[in-house]
């Protein structure tokens, strides 16, 4: 294989590649003696069938295959050897190729600008740690036990109020008429809760064990009786039980029915919820510090095809009014967008940072976790969407990237509370909101309602180009 270099202008060069006839008629042969050796004709043996009707039947067949063959594993070679790092998928253009000929083809490509990294030491983060004391822990469970209602049955003589579960049986008719599932045994409603039909409930307030009560109520749009919608529905019911709400101990007791060891394993466990609530946003405002000191780092002049490429994405849904309008905005934002792009795939690429399958693997069983009941629907999702798979594998390889730079990086620790924590994560999301809405300033009303936040949204959330998400 020959290979020359020809430099075009700015980061596009063309290789050209030579493959002799040679190789390509050896790879040939050896492709058909494979097929020899399986394929059966009437009137020959298996494996018998001779080279050159093997040929004949199969030949352009197997020539096509071999030239792709050829031209996938030379091309990736070619790359190789001259050290090129096309930031946009080259493009192949065939000059010359046939059986008995050499194979002569050009790879168009377009390479990475260059990337001045910085000692990355330069960078200023916040580190932020919650302390979360005993006293929002307690709020916390005894609002859990608020939930975990204990109900106790009352003196058969006292009435129901508001907050109390009662037991009935029922039998409904509409119109003077039974219908099918008209009966219900031992039916359990909190009363004020309005949960079984709208109105049902009040209804049987200041009821008492023994009674029996005609509830009439409109049947709801919901009913599994459609014919019935609409209609009056009499509840013939007779009380059973009326319980009044206990309060639930907060003990070791209450703890184990919530899954924990005891009531102090508890508290462990609800600290580390409330500081998970915060953990996420608090990561996002240092990983933005982050990322406005990586703006910092010098980036080549950026090829169009690469600007291009990313106003693609940010173009999505505007109309050729709004594009004549915005776009040097639009172009001023993807630039923006790829230069921190290839800022950190610099980082990555230089650091020979990775990410396995095993780690894939692991954040998708981390999400089946989260999701129980689902597991089956996630999975699918993944086999049959390999796009999942690879911008999952891009969302880790950025977040390898950031941890790798904050290792680096100047931290300055930060440890808060939860009411410091809340104050500094509102301030950060109006800081956010005010600039979308200067970004949006010289977009029409409509535009604002209608297609920035959608835009402005994806900005935010991709944060690195494609050459990035497919590591």
């Amino acid at each position: 294989m020959k290979v020359t270099v020809e430099n075009k202008k700015n980061l596009e060069k063309n290789l050209k590649v030579l493959i002799d006839k040679s190789i390509i008629s050896r790879e040939l042969e050896q492709r058909l003696e494979q097929i020899r050796k399986d394929v059966v004709l009437k009137g020959f043996r298996p494996g018998k069938v001779p080279t050159d009707i093997i040929k004949k039947q199969f030949g352009k067949a197997v020539y096509g295959e071999v030239i792709d063959k050829i031209l996938k594993e030379s091309s990736a070679k070619a790359l190789e050897e001259k050290k090129v790092r096309p930031a946009l998928q080259p493009k192949i253009d065939l000059k010359s190729f046939g059986e008995g000929k050499d194979l002569e083809y050009t790879i168009n490509i377009t390479e990475f600008p260059e990337v001045k990294l910085d000692s990355l030491d330069k960078i200023k983060y916040d580190d932020y740690e919650i302390k979360i004391d005993d006293t929002e822990t307690n709020k916390r469970i005894k609002e859990l036990a608020k939930n975990q209602k204990n109900f106790v049955e009352v003196d058969p003589a006292k009435v129901a109020n508001e907050g109390d579960l009662i037991s009935f049986d029922y039998k409904a008719k509409v119109e003077g008429n039974d219908f099918e599932g008209n009966e219900g045994k031992n039916t359990q409603i909190e009363i004020g809760k309005d949960l079984f039909i709208k109105g049902f409930d009040k209804q049987l307030l200041k009821s008492k064990k023994g009674d029996e009560i005609n509830v009439e109520v409109n049947l709801p749009e919901n009913f599994p009786k459609k014919e019935l919608i609409g209609k009056i529905g009499i509840f013939k019911c007779k009380i059973n039980s009326v319980k009044k709400p206990k309060e639930v101990e907060v003990n070791d007791e209450f703890a184990k029915t919530l899954g924990a060891k005891d009531l102090n394993n508890l508290k462990s466990i609800i600290s580390k919820q409330i500081n998970e609530e915060f953990k996420n946003s608090l990561n996002m405002i240092s990983k933005s510090q982050i990322l406005k000191g990586l703006e910092k780092i010098k980036v080549g002049d950026l090829p169009q095809a690469l600007i291009d490429e990313e106003l693609k994405v940010l173009i999505q849904g505007q109309s050729d009014e709004e594009l004549k309008k915005n776009k040097a905005s639009l172009e001023k934002k993807a630039s923006k967008r790829i230069k921190l792009g290839l800022v950190l795939n610099e980082i990555g690429e230089k650091n020979k940072i990775k990410v396995n399958p095993e780690e894939i693997q692991a954040e998708i069983q981390k999400q089946l976790s989260m999701m129980p009941g689902q597991e089956k629907i996630i999975m699918d999702y993944y086999k049959k969407n390999p796009s999942a798979s690879a911008s999952l594998r891009g969302t880790l390889y950025e977040e390898k990237i950031i941890d790798f730079i904050k290792s680096k990086a100047k931290s300055n620790k930060r440890i808060l509370d939860k009411r410091e924590a809340e104050k500094i994560i509102k301030a950060e999301n109006e800081k956010n909101l005010e600039e979308q809405n200067k970004n949006n300033k010289s977009l029409s009303l409509n535009q604002v309602k209608n297609k920035s936040k959608k835009n402005e949204n994806k900005a935010l959330k991709k944060k690195i180009v494609k050459k990035v998400s497919k590591k």
